[in-house]
This record gives C-alpha cells, structure tokens and sequence, in this order.
C-alpha cells in the first residue's frame, strides 16, 4: 500500500478575486472569464446525498490527477473540457495558488447535457435493484438468474436524469434520454460512453482493477459538438473491484467510497444531514483506498 503523503486537506474553498459560480458535493466552480471557468476539486465527501463534515486527505488531487489522466488518454475518442491555462494565468494570492496546485482545472464554458452517461458492465447498486424487480435495467431485457456483481454479456449504456440537489438520481430509458436531447445526440452520447468504458476497462483490468460500472458527462461547445466534461473515471464517478478478490454472490470490496458507506450503515443515523463525524480510522482507511487506486491506474 502506498504511504499517505502529507499534506493539509482543503474542504471548503474561498476566492477573492473570482466569482463562485457554484459549489456542489465535491467541487467548487469559478467564472474566469467569459469563455472559461475553474473547477476546484476539494477532499470533501458524501454519501447517500450527505457531506461528510470531515474531508478526507488527499481525495482532490487524487480526483484532479486521475481525471487529468484519462482525459488525455481519451482524446482519440472524443475532445474534452481541458485548456492549456494554468493557475498563474489567474488573479490568485499566493496562499491561494498554494491551496489549489494539484486540485483544480481551468476549463472550457460548455452547455451541460442533462442526464448522466452510466455505462455497467457488472450487475451491482442501482442497477441489481431494477433487475431484481423487473429483470431489466433502464428498460433493457438481461439474462435471467444472474448473481449480485455478476459480468454481464456486454457493457450497457443506462443513463439517469440529473436530479435537483438533495434529490437521488433517477434511472431512464434510452427512449427517455432522445427525448430530452434529441435522438441522433443521445445515440452519439451512447455510443461513446461505451467506448471510453470498454478503452478503460482494458486498462484497468491490466493493473488488477475491475471497472464494474461509471458515469460520464458531456457538454456541447458553440459548434455543436460533444465534449467530455466534469470528471473521468474516478473512484467517486465510478466502482473499481480488486479483480483478484472478486466473486459472484457478494458485494465486492472496492476502491471507491463504498467503504465509508459501508461503515456509515453501521451507525444509528437517519441519512439526512449533517453528516456524523468519522473516525480517524475510517478518514485514513478511506484515503488509502483512493490513494490505492491511483496507484494503480497511472502504474
């Protein structure tokens, strides 16, 4: 296992010169100008829709580093949101410069698509649920008496809307997803979610990683083209499985935060914020996993 490196966590961001445009779960974003803005990943984390009061260390620029990663490794597929500006292009203290090295992207202004590109290639989550009930997910047929976490016989592109803050995503149909983007985009936005996932899985799977199921986003520019956006095949955008402990019948261990979920199950909490506070045990353990798994998949 990688030894934690030090350094001081950041969980809330604050800038003087910018103007927030917005902070979520994990990131807070910055208007820079009037084509571009900054994405600061933080060490925030959540679960079930809850901040943790507590971030976790390193986790932003673990994020920040792996999506840096992929996106290079993509661009055969499909361009992305990255630009060539660098902090020292920005109107930041030095403090501020110090806080956000290694966390942040100044990116391009893209319209944001409104679903999420979920790509499964194993039956687990959400996804077990639906087939439970249904023996389909998001409106597609699967083979019948499949296990929990069982390989299915080709990756399948299930999307979901974007839920409101503080509501749960929805899974949809494809049908779903023409509708509110049109048929021939919704296509294109399938086939190259499938793509990216199956180039991915193939690596990881070479570094001792199963990529059991992702989400991607996507943004149009001012031509009209789809754009790869937000983050890439994190451990929080995605459910990485140890491929030498995984079986069928079980919930497999994972490099995500699936580990802290699991610990908060334990607990006497209602899922509704705040947030309880964590151990020192569980902060550490959750770090290295993420460390784990960048580890890994930049080797």
């Amino acid at each position: 296992m990688e030894q934690p490196r030090t350094e001081s966590t950041v969980h809330t961001t604050s800038l003087r010169h910018l103007p927030r445009l917005h902070s979520g779960k994990v990131r807070d974003i910055y208007d820079v100008d009037q084509a571009h803005m900054l994405i600061v990943t933080s060490d925030r984390i959540s679960a079930f829709d809850v901040i943790m009061p507590d971030p976790i260390p390193h986790k932003g620029r673990v994020l920040t580093e792996i999506s840096q990663f992929w996106f290079d490794k993509t661009r055969h597929l499909i361009p992305n949101q990255l630009t060539d500006r660098r902090l020292e292009d920005l109107p930041l203290e030095d403090t501020e410069r110090a806080q956000l090295a290694g966390r942040s992207m100044i990116v391009r202004k893209l319209k944001a698509l409104p679903i999420e590109a979920v790509v499964r290639g194993y039956l687990i989550g959400s996804g077990w649920k639906d087939y439970q009930a249904t023996g389909k997910v998001c409106g597609l047929t699967l083979p019948p008496g499949l296990p929990l976490a069982a390989a299915l016989p080709e990756p399948v592109f299930t999307p979901a809307n974007k839920a409101p803050a503080g509501e749960h995503d929805e899974n949809i149909d494809f049908a779903t997803v023409a509708e509110l983007i049109g048929g021939d985009l919704a296509q294109q936005v399938k086939t190259t979610s499938i793509a990216l996932y199956e180039f991915a899985v193939k690596h990881a799977r070479e570094r001792g990683i199963i990529i059991a199921d992702t989400k991607f986003e996507f943004g149009i520019d001012a031509a009209g083209e789809l754009v790869l956006i937000d983050e890439v095949l994190t451990p929080d955008s995605s459910r990485f499985w140890p491929l030498d402990t995984w079986r069928t019948g079980i919930s497999p261990p994972s490099f995500d935060k699936q580990y802290l979920r699991d610990y908060l199950e334990t607990l006497n909490w209602n899922k509704q914020a705040p947030g309880p506070k964590l151990p020192a045990e569980i902060i550490a353990r959750t770090s290295e996993k993420y460390l784990e798994a960048q580890r890994r998949l930049m080797s």
